[in-house]
Formats: C-alpha cells, structure tokens, sequence
C-alpha cells in the first residue's frame, strides 16, 4: 500500500473545501475529521483495514488512538477508499444540514416504547428514536402519498429497513447518500414494489429478495444446510443437518452430512449438499440434539 506523507494531507487546523480534517493518530492511523465525527483507517489482520468512527473526541488528532473509535463502517481497500468515504460522509452531513431538520423532545407513545427524542423531517414527516429502536410517523396525509404496495396502516415505519419507504416517497426531504441507501434496501426487500413504482425488472445480483427466491425454486428439491457445527468425531469435516430446500418446521426430513471443512462456505443463502461427493453420516453427533437420535 502506497503511504500518503503527512506533508501531502491538509493540516487538522485547516479543514478542506468539504469541511473535512486529515491526519495521524498517535498510534499512526489515517484519520479524519467531520465535524463532530471522527473516522479512521484502523489495520486488522491480514493487512486488511476498516472504516472506523467516534464521536466528539476532546483532543488534537496527533493524540487519538484507536481506543477512541467504536463505529465500524465495513472494509477499506486503501488509503484512496478511505479518503473518498470521509469526503462522502462530509458531503452528506452538508446536505442533511441544509435540510433544516429540526430536533424535537421526547414522550411521544410509539410501538417501540416512549421516544426518548425525535426529529421533524417536514409537516407530517417526524423520525423517533427509543431506548431500544425506533422508526418514522407519517401523518394520515403523507401516509397516503406512499405507494399502497408499501404502506404501513398506522403510518409507522421501522428505522431498520422501512425507513427507506419513506426515504423513496420523499425523497427531497433525503440527502444523496440516504437516497441510494433506501434504493438498495427497497430493490433488496421489496422487489416487487420496486418493479411496479419503476416499471423496471431487477436482474439477478439486483435484489437480494430476487436472488433468494430463485436459488429456492433452484434448490428446491436438493438438500440445503440448516446448521453446522464443526465434526468432533470425523476431524476436517463439517457436520451438517440439511433438509430439502432448506425448509424448517415440525415434520420436515433432516439427514446429516460430513463436509471437507475446507470446501464449506455458506453463501448468501445456504450451502447446497452435493450427494455424489457429501456422504450421508449416521455416526456418534457433535450436536446436542441429535445426540441418541437415529439417522435414516
């Protein structure tokens, strides 16, 4: 990895045209700085390294150490990758800035308990946060401008993946960076709605939700692994529980196969049982469960 001089990055007093300060941490990280939040390029193992972030750290950046930094934003690839996520981040605080949301008091009854704060997006737009989650309230009005194959009744939408219905309906009250989230969460969860609002067909790799469903009408019909736990028995192999289709519930047929541990890697939706080169295990089980059981 190409290292970027100290020298070549903007001084941590003197903030770029984004609003954003670099620098190195104490302990020599690449690290940046937007606003009141505080990111860095942490290294892990294998000479990986990942986006990191903290919050409103009371010291010069020369004194930070990774001990500061509890957020983890997924994987890096370089320096570069780094520099344009900040610069990302930067541009999307600018934006939600200039939407002028406005921060609201707590109390409000919502179905995730007593909100504990909120934010008012706009008239009949406001977001509540609680102890444990949260979510938006759209008024009666707003809520029939949504999409009848995405509406909530009660107007509620969870902060996990409903947000995004709002986010798609609303989309001025969102900034760039929101905006693409919620486009990848609706063509992931809600193909369907996605493809009627649109008029368009999602490919394969375009929606998670799509993919799923096709590797089970492909699957169908093979064993699938439901769960797996390494053999105590056989070393190097996997021992594996699978049912047809990877189906669960009272009265599905399960039969336990050994699998190289080397070759076993679940993917996206289950590892599929090759029964010309996975043989069927009716030995002693390391699971629990199945301890005294007999196998077909």
């Amino acid at each position: 990895m190409s290292q970027i001089l100290p020298s070549s990055l903007p001084s941590p007093t003197t903030p770029d045209p984004f609003g954003v300060s670099f620098g190195y941490s104490a302990d020599g990280m690449l690290v940046a700085l937007v606003g009141a939040l505080a990111y860095a390029m942490a290294p892990a193992r294998d000479g990986r390294h990942y986006l990191v972030s903290g919050w409103r750290i009371a010291r010069p950046m020369a004194e930070w150490t990774r001990a500061d930094f509890y957020g983890h934003a997924g994987e890096l690839a370089d320096e570069n990758a780094f520099r344009t996520k900040v610069l990302e981040q930067a541009q999307h605080q600018g934006e939600k800035r200039r939407l002028g949301r406005r921060e609201i008091g707590g109390g409000a009854n919502t179905p995730w308990g007593v909100s504990q704060g909120g934010t008012l997006y706009d008239e009949g737009v406001t977001a509540y946060s609680t102890a444990g989650h949260g979510g938006f309230k759209l008024s009666a009005e707003r809520n029939r401008e949504v999409h009848p194959m995405l509406r909530s009744a009660g107007g509620w939408y969870e902060e996990d993946a409903e947000w995004a219905i709002v986010a798609i309906t609303f989309p001025h009250l969102f900034p760039a960076f929101e905006r693409r989230c919620a486009e990848r969460t609706i063509k992931d969860s809600w193909p369907d709605a996605w493809e009627a609002i649109f008029g368009t067909v999602l490919g394969p790799g375009e929606s998670r939700e799509k993919d799923r469903r096709a590797f089970e009408a492909e699957h169908a019909a093979d064993w699938v692994v439901v769960s797996a736990i390494t053999s105590e028995q056989e070393k190097g192999f996997v021992e594996c529980i699978a049912t047809p289709g990877g189906r669960r519930g009272a009265g599905t047929e399960e039969r336990r196969f050994l699998v190289p541990a080397a070759e076993y890697e679940i993917g996206r939706f289950g590892f599929v049982i090759d029964p010309d080169r996975h043989a069927v295990y009716a030995g002693r089980s390391s699971f629990a469960g199945w301890q005294g059981r007999r196998s077909p």
